[in-house]
């Protein structure tokens, strides 16, 4: 890999830079969950000290994608049942109210010809046939329709909040979308999100803010739940 100075945003820290990519690769799967992230091995791939290297893991642990441990370094955090429920349970809550005040601004107007492009990708991306690549196109574009929305807020403090949320959620996200079913569904809640945008409807929009949040948070959870069923299936039959 280059000098990691040559491809990286000029507006990131060293630090940021290096916590960019390393975040990209646990939400990618390039790091498994459970894996221990070598410093070492960081620091020499990007060509700088410990250091910076450390500093950047911290972030990661903030995020919620490391874990620091004593006498072991940092670990992926494994992907939890209990996690999901807690991180998208607060996360409807912040959708909605998100939502709702984009819908009650008096000036929504001007962010109407953004948002239906977004979701016209949205629909777009949705109708693909089943396969990873088609399905992390659609969880991409999500993510950007949702930073889309956060830039919309009055309010920056709702928008700080729901930003340190946002890569706790993306792993997540992508077991939640990952069938065709499920982004068909979730495409109907962007359809109807944008009506009650349009039509300054904010009770409506925070409803189906909410809604479209624990419908991935359901669906997330039942693969979750799934693949811990095959891991058991897998023990019983070794011993």
């Amino acid at each position: 890999m280059a000098p990691l100075a040559d491809p990286a945003p000029l507006t990131l820290s060293l630090v940021e830079q290096i916590a960019t990519r390393l975040s990209e690769r646990i939400v990618d799967g390039v790091y498994a969950p459970g894996q221990r992230i070598m410093e070492q091995a960081i620091a020499d791939e990007f060509q700088v000290s410990r250091g910076p290297v450390r500093e950047s893991l911290r972030l990661l642990e903030k995020d919620g994608l490391l874990t620091i441990l004593a006498r072991r370094g940092a670990l992926v955090t494994k992907l939890s049942i209990d996690e999901v429920r807690e991180i998208f349970d607060i996360r409807a809550m912040l959708n909605g109210l998100r939502d709702r005040a984009i819908a009650e601004d008096p000036g929504r107007a001007r962010h109407l010809p953004l948002l239906e492009k977004a979701v016209a990708e949205l629909t777009r991306l949705a109708r693909l046939t089943n396969d990873s690549a088609q399905s992390d196109a659609y969880v991409e574009a999500v993510a950007r329709l949702n930073r889309m929305l956060g830039q919309m807020l009055r309010n920056r403090r709702l928008k700080a909040i729901l930003d340190s949320l946002a890569l706790q959620t993306l792993r997540y996200s992508q077991l939640g979308l990952s069938t065709p079913q499920r982004r068909k569904q979730s495409v109907q809640h962007w359809q109807k999100l944008l009506k009650a945008i349009r039509e300054g409807n904010g009770v409506e929009a925070e409803r189906i803010a909410r809604q479209r949040v624990i419908d991935s948070r359901d669906a997330a959870i039942a693969r979750l739940q799934e693949a811990e069923n095959k891991q058991n299936q897998r023990r019983k039959k070794a011993a």
